[in-house]
């Protein structure tokens, strides 16, 4: 028991020196140190140009060239003159698309910061920044409906064009959002952050070094929802370029952010991968993004815990006794239904990994469940199942009664809802059909069969058999999840999943409360407590 419980205290202290250090990193991303006085009087400092308040102009220009000399080859796509760098702005402009672009090739665009009047390229204070208008990705299978399908000749094509839809193809990047740094910030010229120092070009004044305006491309910005397929007769597609002016603080954090996405890519993360955490930090307010770094670590832990008091419990299960076999097997087909499902989406293997040991471990728990013994005869498997005592029996009785209940109102409920998205609702194939009517019978109704559990409760009049620590640990995690639930972006199905989690844990907990400990009772070890002292006094 000792040992245990060092084991958790030693994962909770490695949890708060890891959130410790964490916020001591962010706060160094965070906060720039200034110029010292004493260094501006030495001529230390770098000064920004912008408080000399200069007229400037904002040029964007497209080419098929990596790197331009002069303005040959080049169009002007968006030219702002008079430009503010405290207004912001979206407009949107079309673009003509070069024919090698449209032949799988790539669009760059130069954006161009200079003085009012003067060409980019004839301005010595001029700043600019480069950005690829496309990717290359897998294009998004086409959905049908299933019942009122294409015909013989029209499925052919489809398969030809899902074999060619399996190569990565060029797709537009349809926004393209720019900031400037307007803090009038002084830098020491000894200590220049890394992260910044590679966006600053800087020039000497007199006797003064100044740092021209720093301009930036939020790339974080570029979801995949936004991207565009080029198709060989497309001659012109929409650019919508937006303008923001951001501060250093947290110019410094995004673009620590997208050097992480980008080393993501690096490691073999797809573009849709590299989207999901995108979405992180685009969708979310600076400040609640910081608080969804500290509930999520919270979150992080309370799995960890739950998973650890989870395995032990059924690791040291003899017993089946109070235990409804009908939700385990009902939490293993559910679990794996979402994994299947995640695959089918393409979602990201940040989700997919978890969801899939979790799919095992449900596979293992149906295995203790059933006291399952697998033995190999050759390359064949044969499955042998052990014996139930009575009063395993007795709790296979009440948990079959609950299940009876249950069908008259469950099976009506999962056949009309996969026959109502079968007319109305459009699908792949008929596995993504098949797969997304079990997933939405998991959230609609999933929560139904965890019902046959508070029956078996009910009828033994005990709930000691339960794994009341995991049960708490998840209990906060499902807590946590209501805050978030109308505030992070999810699909509505499981944003109902949250919610309806809670009323069956309240019940468990009224149960908790309605029926009292009896130490004759058989706990979830299979063991009680009258049974240890016997054989505690026999030894003595």
């Amino acid at each position: 028991m000792l040992s245990r419980s060092s084991f958790t205290s030693l994962v909770v202290g490695v949890f708060a020196v890891y959130v410790a250090h964490t916020c001591w990193v962010m706060y160094g991303i965070v906060y720039t140190r200034p110029c010292p006085a004493a260094a501006g009087a030495a001529g230390g400092c770098v000064w920004p140009y912008l408080a000399r308040r200069p007229k400037l102009q904002l040029s964007v220009y497209t080419t098929t060239r990596s790197t331009i000399g002069a303005e040959s080859n080049i169009d002007l796509v968006l030219n702002v003159e008079d430009f503010d760098i405290e207004s912001k702005f979206e407009r949107t402009v079309n673009v003509s698309v070069p024919k090698k672009t449209r032949n799988n090739g790539t669009l760059y665009a130069y954006i161009f910061l200079h003085h009012a009047g003067i060409l980019p390229w004839h301005d010595g204070k001029q700043v600019h920044i480069v950005s690829p208008l496309t990717t290359y990705m897998v294009p998004k299978p086409e959905e049908i409906n299933l019942l009122t399908g294409e015909s013989a000749t029209q499925q052919i094509e489809a398969e030809k064009q899902t074999n060619a839809l399996d190569e990565p193809v060029s797709h537009w990047r349809s926004r393209l959002t720019l900031n400037v740094m307007v803090e009038d910030f002084v830098f020491d010229g000894s200590s220049l952050p890394a992260d910044v120092h590679r966006y600053m070009k800087m020039v000497q004044l007199g006797k003064t070094v100044h740092y021209l305006p720093i301009l930036f491309i939020d790339q974080l910005s570029n979801r995949v929802k936004d991207l565009m397929v080029i198709n060989r007769s497309t001659t012109e597609l929409p650019l919508t370029v937006s303008y923001d002016k951001i501060s250093l603080g947290k110019l410094r954090f995004w673009i620590h952010m997208q050097d992480a996405v980008y080393s993501l890519q690096q490691f073999g993360f797809s573009e849709k991968d590299a989207d999901e955490v995108k979405g992180i930090f685009v969708d979310t307010n600076l400040y609640f993004l910081a608080l969804t770094f500290f509930v999520a670590a919270f979150h992080l832990l309370f799995d960890f815990l739950a998973f650890k008091n989870d395995i032990s419990f059924w690791k040291k299960k003899r017993s089946m006794t109070g235990m409804s076999t009908k939700a385990v097997l009902w939490r293993c087909f559910s679990t794996v239904v979402i994994f299947l499902f995640l695959l089918d989406e393409q979602t990201s293997v940040l989700v997919l990994i978890p969801a899939g040991i979790g799919a095992v471990i449900e596979l293992w728990k149906v295995k203790k469940a059933l006291k399952m013994t697998i033995k190999w005869q050759g390359l064949r498997p044969k499955f042998q199942f052990g014996t139930y005592n009575d009063s395993e029996k007795k709790t296979e009785e009440y948990d079959a009664q609950a299940m009876k209940y249950l069908s008259y109102l469950l099976y009506p409920l999962c056949i009309g809802g996969a026959g109502y998205s079968l007319l109305n609702v459009k699908y792949k194939s008929w596995y993504s059909w098949l797969i997304n009517s079990f997933v939405n019978g998991v959230y609609a109704f999933g929560f139904l069969f965890m019902l046959p559990q508070l029956f078996v409760n009910y009828k033994m009049k005990s709930v000691a058999h339960l794994p009341w620590k995991a049960f708490t640990y998840k209990a906060f995690n499902t807590f946590i999840d209501d805050i978030f639930a109308f505030i992070i972006t999810m699909p509505t199905s499981h944003r109902l999943a949250c919610f309806r989690d809670d009323v069956v844990f309240l019940v468990y907990l009224y149960q908790r409360w309605l029926y009292p400990v009896d130490k004759n009772r058989v706990n979830e070890y299979g063991e009680c407590y009258e049974e240890k002292t016997k054989k505690k006094a026999h030894r003595e």
